[in-house]
This record gives C-alpha cells, sequence and structure tokens, in this order.
C-alpha cells in the first residue's frame, strides 16, 4: 500500500512549471518584467504557440522554438524543462513503454542542475525552488511507475521540501494551488479507499476532498501555467472517482477541440462519449483514433487502439451486427496483445463476449478458448474470471 502513497505523492507536482497560452495574447506586452522568468508576460506571449504545439503532438514545432529560449537564456532550466515536459506526453499516451526514459531524465537533470545553481547562490529565489519542485516531482512519477519505490520516495521527498521553499511568491499562488489541490483530495481519498495506510496519513496534515475539487476548478480556470494540467487530473478524478461522467466529458471535449492531434486528449474524449451512451460520436472519435493509428500519426499506437476498437466492438453488437462486432473484439486483443495489456478490462471483456458469440454459434472448442484466456489473464477475484467460470459451468464447456 506504501507504494500507492508514493505514486501519490510524487504526481502532486505534475503540473508545476508548465506554461498554457490562453491569456497572453490579451495583455502580454503591456506588463512591466518580472525578476522570474516564468511570470514574464512577454516571454509567456513568446512561447504561446511553442507550448501549444506541444500539448498538440507537434513536438518538431516546440523543440525549435525551445531551442530559440536555450540560446536567450542559456542558464535557465526553463528551456530543458520544456524539453522535458514534451517528452513526458509522449510516455504519458502509454506509461508502459520505456523508449523515453532515458531523454525524458536527461532532461530533467539538466534542469534541475541550472535550478539548483540558482539556488545555491540566492535560497529566496523562488523561481529556482519551483522548478526543483516540478522537476524532482516529475522524475518521482515516472520511478513510480517503473516500480523504482526507493528512488521514487527519494525524488517525492525533495519535491515537497522545494514545493515548501517555494512558497511565499503572491504571483505564483494560482499555480502553487494545483499541488495544494491534489495533496487536499488524495489525503482524504487514500485513507478512505485504503483503511492500512490511515496510521502513515495520519502524519500527513488533514485533508479534504471537497475543497480539493474546488481548488482544482480554480486552478483549471485561472492559473496560466498549470491550467491544463489541472483540467487533466479534473477529468480523471470526475471520471473515475467522482462519478460525475458529464462534467468529466465536458473537460475532455474541450481539450480535444483545442488540442485536436493529442491522442490522449483524444481518447479520453471518445471514452467518456461511450460512458455517457453518445453512441455516435463515441464511434466516429473511435473511428478516427483508428484510422489515424493506421497512419501512423505522431502518439497513436496500440494502447489507444485497445480503447477504440472496444468502443466500436460494443457500438455494433448493440446495433445486432454480430460480424463487425467480433471483427472489432479481435481488433482488441490484437491491441492489448500489442501492448501487453491483457489484464486490463477492455482486454478481458471482449474475451469475455468472443466466448459467449462462439457458444451461441455452436463452436464449443472456440468459447472455451475463449473463456480459459479470461482465467489465465484475470484474477481469480476480477468480475470476468467469475463471468467465465459461471458460463463455462452452465453450458458445460
Amino acid at each position: 500500500m506504501s507504494t500507492r502513497i508514493v505514486m501519490i505523492l510524487s504526481i502532486w507536482f505534475a503540473g508545476l512549471g508548465i506554461a498554457q497560452a490562453q491569456q497572453a495574447e490579451t495583455d502580454s506586452m503591456f506588463f512591466a518584467p518580472s525578476k522570474y522568468l516564468l511570470l514574464d508576460k512577454g516571454l509567456q506571449f513568446r512561447i504561446t504557440k511553442a507550448i501549444n504545439s506541444m500539448y498538440n503532438f507537434d513536438f518538431a514545432t516546440a523543440e525549435r522554438d525551445y531551442a530559440v529560449l536555450a540560446i536567450q537564456y542559456p542558464n535557465h532550466p526553463l528551456p530543458e524543462f520544456l524539453v522535458a515536459l514534451g517528452y513526458w506526453w509522449r510516455i504519458e499516451v502509454d506509461v508502459t513503454n520505456e523508449k523515453y526514459d532515458a531523454v525524458f531524465l536527461k532532461y530533467l537533470d539538466r534542469a534541475i542542475e541550472k535550478a539548483e545553481t540558482i539556488f545555491e547562490e540566492d535560497e529566496t529565489n523562488k523561481e529556482a525552488a519551483f522548478f526543483l519542485a516540478a522537476g524532482y516531482g516529475f522524475k518521482g512519477r515516472l520511478y513510480s511507475e517503473r516500480k523504482s519505490w526507493t528512488k521514487a520516495a527519494w525524488a517525492g521527498k525533495n519535491a515537497l521540501k522545494y514545493m515548501d521553499l517555494s512558497r511565499g511568491e503572491e504571483e505564483f499562488n494560482p499555480e502553487l494551488l494545483l499541488g495544494d489541490a491534489l495533496f487536499n483530495y488524495f489525503s482524504e481519498w487514500i485513507p478512505e479507499n485504503y483503511p492500512l495506510m490511515r496510521p502513515v496519513m495520519a502524519l500527513f496534515p488533514k485533508g479534504n476532498k471537497e475543497l480539493g475539487l474546488q481548488q482544482l476548478e480554480e486552478v483549471a480556470n485561472n492559473a496560466f501555467y498549470t491550467r491544463i494540467e489541472a483540467q487533466y487530473f479534473l477529468f480523471r478524478l470526475y471520471a473515475s472517482e467522482e462519478k460525475e461522467p458529464f462534467k468529466a466529458l465536458q473537460i475532455s471535449e474541450y481539450l480535444h477541440t483545442k488540442f485536436p492531434e493529442n491522442p490522449y486528449f483524444h481518447r479520453s474524449y471518445a471514452r467518456h462519449l461511450y460512458a455517457v451512451g453518445r453512441w455516435t460520436e463515441a464511434v466516429q472519435q473511435s473511428r478516427e483514433i483508428l484510422e489515424r493509428i493506421d497512419a501512423k500519426k505522431t502518439g497513436y499506437e496500440s494502447n489507444s487502439g485497445r480503447y477504440a476498437a472496444f468502443y466500436m466492438a460494443q457500438y455494433n453488437e448493440r446495433i445486432g451486427n454480430r460480424a463487425e462486432a467480433k471483427k472489432y473484439y479481435l481488433k482488441t486483443l490484437s491491441y492489448g496483445e500489442e501492448s501487453e495489456s491483457q489484464e486490463s478490462g477492455y482486454y478481458l471483456h471482449s474475451l469475455l463476449q468472443l466466448g459467449k458469440l462462439a457458444t451461441e454459434e455452436k463452436n464449443k472448442q472456440l468459447a472455451k478458448d475463449y473463456f480459459k484466456k479470461v482465467k489465465k489473464y484475470a484474477k481469480r477475484k476480477h468480475p470476468a474470471h467469475q463471468a467465465a467460470r459461471d458460463y463455462i459451468k452452465k453450458n458445460k464447456l
């Protein structure tokens, strides 16, 4: 259970230092330069296009602009941090893929090194502490995904230390609120869902889930740097923990509309359409995802394909098109095996449905093979495992 705590702590800082370019165009040229680069409105205006390109998975455009930024500010951590953020989004699409880990950590380490140099010269520098908190937070998040718990704990501890040191600058408050929001939400959520963790959580300040959600909403509406990350956390919480699927859909629809080439936002939008029963739109988005995978669009891969193929299968089964339903359930299996996601719900449910369809077609051996696979990949207490056992017994397979 302690591993869950490490993972939660390490993601608090995932949104820090991230520029989101919505406000800059209206007011960027009418403010005096800030002593902190992150708060320089002119800079925000200049990097608007690069930031939006990054979120829209046009990494080449973003990184060309970041290279110019690195020439202008060679001793500042911002350029390397932004490049690292781009690699984080490549990882986010399929966190099981370790292809980008090394280069992601390389740029984070460069950003941390530059921030440490600034901080050593002036320990009152809130911006340096801000980047150190963000850098170590992202490292902790990756290490927790890789189950490197000692490294994750060390990075999370550093992130917390520098997060505290970065407080006190009024202009940073909307951005720092993201960390407070996630802390408030998860420090109450963890003991509710993991009772064995209550003694551990007693060592932390008491949280408040309702306040955490309110703070996330405030960041999502008012922050400049962390707005998109707050919206990312909000739609995930509304979809899974808060059982507010329409709120999740509203946010994911906005993000997909603003960043239509971002595969994570795209598949999330399709998922939330499916969740609320907007079948026609879910099918339209799912078909587009599959087409983009076939076209080898950046970031569109087997993990997104597993989602999209499953929604297509469900829709076709719903309208009675058995041949198309089987076709897409088989695609779900193929994508699941490619991404090594055989224990995922979509993969297991596809096996169940294919087994049921084979039983109805009097192909008992094929049906038995599908149900055996369910029992192989699902844990015994998993509903799919129970369903497979029941179906085998009922149909004497």
